[in-house]
């Protein structure tokens, strides 16, 4: 059935995504985006690359007028719009909590009024903290933050007392969440907001929790996006891409396409009504590992990554999904392997400038005591 769909933050790397796969089907898509500097550059147009057939509302999510109005005539609504960035974060907490937590409770206080049949709220691996952590028993076992001390030392594992034998494990969502940075608790406030209205007024909401995106149309120039995007920024410069701690952390790298394939059959299977669900690939690598296939991709495996042995505040370990309930649930199946997905993005790449700020961002952190 053809329906009538906004995009809050749809002319962002994965708003722009879903938009051409929402279109292909036969949907009306209207946007609306705030076309921030930072993502969207000075001059503040609608992207290049954002589909002619888009309905493009430029407008704060903050705006109740610009909400309202992005609202009428609408069947279901997928809220992306979020300023986005770990490090970031820690140091524009007004912005960070402006933005996510004051965006999304203008726009659930809109759909009080105006319900639709169905909400998404994409939400982040970061609520997590430091992911699943198991014992030689199997039992779940609790890691805080790693101290500072620790961390100077760079000892970097997880040190667990009187508890032989703990790993890293695959991450559920039934985990507790751990929230260790101001971003972290936005999204979370985000999902939870969101689940809590839509069963209080009978909307339809479903929370998906995005591992590490990466794909064609990320804002390369803006340091605090995904880090594939900020090892390409370095590599398209000739530059090294730098890694903080050891680079033996754990990650998972989904697509961008099969984060737009979650949200696609979360729109249309009812059983997902209320749920969370983990979207990744399903397969952890190292961010190393993810640093040197990138360059292999792009043709620059004479740059080796640089590993910095710093740590930024609240960095996690390791992190990465059990996708299972997505399987059940959504029929959700992850099909872009990282090679494949990393040679659509190198062929992108040969194209594109990209301005390194990788650099201005690290001196940012260190100087505000944000990174070890």
């Amino acid at each position: 059935m053809t329906q009538r769909v906004l995009i809050t933050g749809g002319a962002g790397f994965i708003g722009s995504h879903l938009a051409d796969e929402l279109l292909a089907l036969g949907h009306h898509v209207r946007v609306l985006d705030s076309l921030e500097e930072q993502v969207h550059g000075e001059a503040g147009r609608r992207p290049d690359y954002l589909n002619p057939d888009v309905e493009l509302q430029r407008g704060d999510v903050r705006d109740p007028d610009a909400v309202k109005s992005a609202l009428i005539g609408v069947d279901s609504v997928v809220h992306l719009a979020a300023r986005v960035g770990v490090g970031q974060s820690m140091y524009q907490v007004a912005d960070y909590t402006d933005v996510n937590d004051t965006g999304t409770a203008v726009l659930m206080q809109a759909l009080t009024e105006r319900p639709v049949g169905r909400v998404i709220v994409a939400s982040s691996m970061s609520v997590y903290g430091e992911g699943l952590y198991l014992d030689a028993e199997g039992r779940p076992v609790e890691v805080g933050p790693r101290s500072v001390e620790q961390m100077r030392a760079g000892r970097w594992e997880h040190e667990v007392a009187g508890r032989e034998g703990v790993r890293p494990a695959p991450t559920h969502e039934g985990m507790r969440p751990t929230l260790a940075s101001v971003y972290a608790l936005n999204k979370y406030v985000q999902e939870r907001l969101c689940l809590l209205i839509g069963e209080t007024y009978n909307i339809p909401t479903v929370a998906l929790r995005f591992w590490n995106c990466y794909g064609t149309r990320q804002a390369l120039s803006n340091p605090y996006t995904g880090v594939l995007a900020n090892f390409a920024a370095r590599l398209l410069n000739g530059k090294a891409p730098s890694i903080f701690e050891d680079g033996h952390q754990r990650r998972d790298f989904v697509h961008v396409d099969d984060v737009v394939q979650s949200i696609r059959l979360a729109m249309a299977e009812d059983k997902a009504a209320g749920g969370i669900f983990n979207i990744g690939s399903g397969v952890c690598r190292t961010v190393r590992e993810a640093a040197s296939a990138l360059a292999v991709a792009v043709g620059r495996q004479d740059i080796e990554p640089e590993i910095t042995g710093q740590c930024r505040v609240g960095d996690i370990r390791h992190c990465w999904p059990d996708i299972s309930r997505a399987r059940e649930v959504l029929g959700y199946e992850p099909r872009v392997t990282l090679e494949d997905g990393l040679a659509e993005l190198a062929e992108w790449l040969s194209r594109q400038i990209a301005v390194d700020r990788i650099d201005e961002m690290r001196r940012e952190l260190a100087g505000r005591g944000l990174s070890v």
